[in-house]
């Protein structure tokens, strides 16, 4: 989830969570709280500077854990209490700091890109895939909630009525995902597609625009479908309209293919070894649908991009990492995919 929703849906979580005995003049503080609070947890792209490896491997890690969450909490509720003059201390703003965080691993694991929940006990990842990274319907129902909240400031029923909205409205998208899935089973058994992954994935713009994947240890075959959509849209010329009109019906759904290791026999065995060598153990460990995504010579190459961030319509595809050896039978280097034709080392 982007970092302004999250901060939004933390300060709409404080005023619904607001005590009617609280001080009317300590609203605005908790408030605040919760928007910061909320906020937080994404300080961690500061960590891009120090490699963008290092970036990928503790993203949603220790910010995002739930064992942490307790520590995080008096943090930032003792830093809070001080910037936002609170006569009663860290202790007033606690509580709302601890509901904020938790309603940002909330945000995140309803998205795809995985959250680290319980480090830095666990590596493992998990993503409920049901909500986009960036859902303008999500936010708006936070924004109408706090827009609510500011015209009847004495009441707390439009921000607990937002929450109830809010709650549904994701419901409402884990239905759309299982339905996208039941279409992806279907269509593998009409094709005789057996041993696939079924995989959904949700795309911008609307909740009905999702990604379904069948996957096996060869390939990934997968599509950019809409739910509801009857005919095509046409083409599109702004932006949002090229990402929405690239999701078909699904009468009209087109599939595509892409490898894991390459077409021919000696682009698998360079990308067989490449994927396999220590300087992509990072990308294995994060890449949920990894793809080929070709090879350079010279010094030799072999890309991979993770295609559950494909996204169509859109003319770049993040987190291209690839190995590279510089001579035969010497060791396999990481690096970063900044262009077709260009690359940076990332260790």
């Amino acid at each position: 989830m982007d970092t302004l929703t999250h901060a939004l849906s933390g300060a709409l979580l404080a005023r619904a969570t607001a005590s009617k005995d609280a001080p009317p003049r300590s609203l605005p503080r908790r408030v605040a709280a919760g928007f910061f609070a909320a906020a937080a947890p994404d300080l961690d792209f500061v960590l891009a500077f120090v490699s963008p490896v290092f970036y990928l491997e503790q993203h949603r890690g220790p910010t995002h854990s739930v064992l942490l969450l307790p520590l995080w909490a008096l943090v930032l509720s003792w830093v809070l209490a001080k910037l936002l003059r609170e006569p009663r201390g860290w202790r007033a703003l606690y509580g709302v700091c601890a509901l904020a965080l938790g309603a940002h691993i909330l945000g995140d694991l309803i998205t795809s890109f995985g959250t680290i929940i319980f480090a830095p006990l666990s590596d493992a990842r998990y993503a409920w895939g049901m909500t986009f990274i960036i859902d303008l319907w999500f936010s708006g129902i936070i924004l109408a909630g706090l827009i609510a909240c500011l015209i009847w400031r004495r009441s707390r029923v439009p921000a607990l009525a937002a929450g109830v909205v809010l709650v549904a409205y994701v419901g409402f998208q884990a239905l759309l995902k299982e339905q996208a899935l039941d279409y992806a089973r279907e269509y593998a058994r009409s094709q005789g597609w057996s041993g696939v992954e079924l995989a959904a994935h949700p795309r911008a713009v609307t909740p009905f625009n999702w990604t379904v994947f069948a996957s096996d240890e060869a390939a990934h075959r997968f599509a950019h479908v809409n739910l509801r959509r009857t005919e095509p849209l046409p083409p599109a010329h702004d932006f949002v309209g090229r990402l929405n009109a690239a999701f078909q019906p699904l009468a009209h759904a087109r599939w595509e293919t892409r490898t894991r290791y390459g077409e021919t026999e000696a682009e698998q065995r360079i990308a067989r070894a490449a994927w396999r060598s220590d300087a992509l153990g990072f990308m294995r460990w994060f890449a949920d649908k990894p793809a080929f995504d070709g090879l350079t010579v010279g010094s030799t190459c072999a890309w991979f991009a993770d295609l559950r961030f494909l996204n169509p319509g859109r003319d770049w595809l993040p987190f291209r990492y690839g190995a590279c050896q510089e001579r035969p039978g010497g060791p396999w280097r990481a690096f970063e995919r900044t262009g077709d034709a260009s690359r940076r080392p990332v260790d």
